[in-house]
């Protein structure tokens, strides 16, 4: 045979191959209408349906081969799928017309579809498999529109899935990123991905599969997954937990990163702390966040996620027997913002409620390691500064050791700087803890009104947050409940007559005017404070109070009308 004759030869081949699978994927679509009206054999013709849906995907895949080199491939298959299909749509038109003999015949009948249709999807991907079709010649299916209708979006997602069983390497991992793209920019993808047999099974095998690249993308599709609620009890029912952890043990870094954020949204529930464990989890995570090996992305998700297992006590001691708390305060000395935020607030979580890891945190340095946090030198952004003040609160103020210590390693002008300087939330939250420190340590209060405190609580007093005014009159009241603050407060005339001033505002009477009252009587037991409050211009309101039967007021007044400032007022404050 000449050459020229081989190439005709092959060419209607080819044509005649191109033909046989647009004649399948025809009748095959076809089939898959149809089956869509039968209303009895449901269960079979589901089946039946995933399977012609299955082929049909790989069918259309195929139809785009631009090269002859592939047409002995199809020779056999081509005819095989015609002669089911054409079968079947036989089967499933006496089905909707309710023209069948006997309902055992039928069933044996579909059964035997069944078997045959899965046949020829085994076939196809062990072409796909074999690497015989490249990816380079399968057509990718559009993504529909935004006003697609769910029958197109489920034809796309089945379309994506038939790729992920039977294409090569690089087929799945393209249909995996084009499924984590319409997953994480339309949720109702997701729930089609949930609702379409086998894709979250498949998804749970990839994070298995040798390939880093599967495993990465699989591994950030089930996390997107898993921050629906919804479908959490279908992941876990999958059996994903053990993959999950194998990832974390064995995986890429994004693929443990993927991992761990999946796994931290399942272990909301206690119940599925308990499965991680059970699969070595937190052996896996204290390793990745003690190695040293990772950014900051991933060992921040690995706290994260611990602090979801320690809720669970018999893992809280393990992973204190492991010497976890000595890892957890060295990354709170991480430069990496994530890595701080969460080391600290994973100790946090260790030390709520449990004295004995609370000593044991203070034991291995973490007050120093927190308080280093607040340098005002550093570069610390407002958050971080938040969460040291926030662990400093809830892990330093229950024991005066504990306070003492704070104290040696600078925290009260810290503290101070904060107050001044600090963002708005940062400074409410630095007015919390002066006013927590205020109540635990006298030695604290002392220090605090060397520090400059007053004045800046003083400033705070006509604030517009009722919250903020409150806990700026209740810390200065407590300060100057100690002699020498008392002094170096009255120092200044202003500080009196603002105090006296307050009183004559409305929402300062409203709010707190109990407590302006008690820092005037506190002042009154100085001379130089007694003798500023009496001969102010505002002292009238304190007078109007007491005309207006306000108790403190009242008490004030005696308190200034005594010895030789009785003659300064009027005598019926003794009624």
């Amino acid at each position: 045979m000449g050459e020229e004759e081989q190439h005709q030869n092959s060419t209607e081949s080819f044509m005649a191959m191109k033909a046989g699978l647009g004649q399948a994927i025809e009748v095959i679509s076809s089939l898959i209408s149809l089956s869509h009206s039968i209303k009895v054999f449901s269960v079979k013709w589901q089946l039946i349906r995933k399977k012609l849906e299955e082929l049909n995907s790989g069918l259309m895949a195929a139809e785009n081969c631009d090269s002859s080199q592939n047409t002995q491939v199809f020779s056999g298959l081509i005819p095989s799928v015609l002669v089911t299909a054409n079968e079947c749509h036989n089967l499933a038109r006496s089905c909707a017309d309710l023209s069948y003999s006997g309902k055992l015949l039928m069933q044996s009948d579909l059964d035997v579809m069944i078997a045959r249709f899965d046949s020829h999807v085994k076939n196809l991907s062990g072409i796909y498999s074999a690497g015989i079709l490249s990816h380079g010649f399968a057509i990718v299916v559009s993504r529909p529109g935004l006003g697609a209708g769910k029958d197109d979006m489920r034809f796309y997602i089945r379309d994506l899935l038939t790729r992920m069983k039977i294409g090569d390497i690089e087929m799945k991992r393209q249909a995996l990123v084009n499924l984590y793209q319409v997953v994480d920019e339309d949720e109702r993808y997701a729930k089609l991905v949930v609702e379409v047999g086998g894709i979250v099974n498949v998804l749970v095998g990839f994070l298995d599969s040798p390939e880093m690249e599967i495993q990465e993308e699989a591994s950030k599709i089930v996390s997107l997954l898993s921050g629906f609620d919804l479908y959490k009890g279908v992941l876990v029912g999958a059996g994903i937990i053990g993959p999950l952890v194998r990832v974390l043990e064995n995986g890429s870094e994004l693929g443990k990163e993927g991992a761990a954020r999946c796994l931290q949204r399942l272990t909301v529930n206690s119940d599925n702390a308990w499965s991680v464990s059970a699969h070595g989890g937190v052996t896996a995570l204290l390793k990745i966040c003690s190695s040293g090996e990772f950014g900051g992305e991933l060992i921040g998700l690995a706290c994260a996620l611990l602090r979801n297992l320690v809720g669970v006590e018999e893992i809280k001691r393990f992973i204190v027997e492991e010497g976890a708390i000595s890892t957890f305060i060295k990354l709170a000395r991480s430069r990496d913002e994530i890595v701080q935020i969460n080391s600290m607030e994973f100790l946090q979580n260790m030390a709520s409620g449990d004295d004995s890891v609370r000593q044991m945190v203070v034991r291995e340095g973490g007050v120093r390691a927190l308080v280093r946090v607040l340098d005002p030198k550093s570069s610390t952004s407002s958050k971080t500064r938040e969460v040291a003040l926030r662990a400093i609160e809830n892990l330093c103020f229950s024991s005066q050791s504990c306070i003492n210590m704070l104290m040696n390693f600078g925290f009260i002008n810290q503290l101070f700087f904060l107050l001044r300087n600090g963002e708005a939330s940062v400074q409410e939250l630095a007015l919390k803890v002066t006013f927590r420190l205020c109540s635990a340590s006298e030695e604290a209060k002392k220090a605090m009104g060397d520090a400059g405190f007053m004045p800046e609580l003083l400033k705070l007093l006509d604030a517009k947050s009722y919250e903020v005014r409150e806990m700026a009159t209740e810390a200065l009241s407590s300060l100057v409940s100690v002699p020498k603050n008392r002094k170096r407060f009255v120092q200044d005339d202003r500080n009196v007559g603002f105090l006296l001033q307050l009183l004559d505002q409305e929402d300062g009477i409203s709010g707190n005017k109990k407590l302006l009252l008690s820092i005037l009587m506190s002042l009154t037991n100085c001379n130089s404070g007694r003798r500023k409050i009496a001969s102010s211009g505002y002292l009238k309101n304190i007078e109007k109070l007491a005309e207006a039967e306000v108790y403190d007021a009242k008490k004030l007044v005696r308190k200034l009308s005594t010895n030789r400032f009785r003659s300064i007022l009027s005598g019926f404050w003794h009624s």
